[in-house]
């Protein structure tokens, strides 16, 4: 199973950021939010890459995680 992430507009019109579920792919995860939000806007769906956390956080990770960040916008 796969975590996707969504960002969607209610029927209030509400911004709903950050939803995430897991699901088999994004048709089932895009279902299973309408059940929770009937008839919501999907703006946005992407599937989340698990990643390993460590210890600590060294100055190339900051770096890394800025630079993502920065990309993304």
């Amino acid at each position: 199973m796969n975590k996707y992430g969504f960002k969607i507009r209610t029927r209030g019109g509400s911004l709903v950021e950050n939803l995430q579920v897991q699901a088999r792919d994004p048709a089932e995860a895009e279902q299973k939010i309408r059940q929770i939000y009937h008839h919501c806007e999907v703006l946005e769906c992407k599937e989340i890459t698990p990643t390993l956390r460590k210890e600590g956080l060294d100055l190339e990770d900051v770096v890394a995680l800025i630079n993502k960040q920065q990309q993304e916008k």
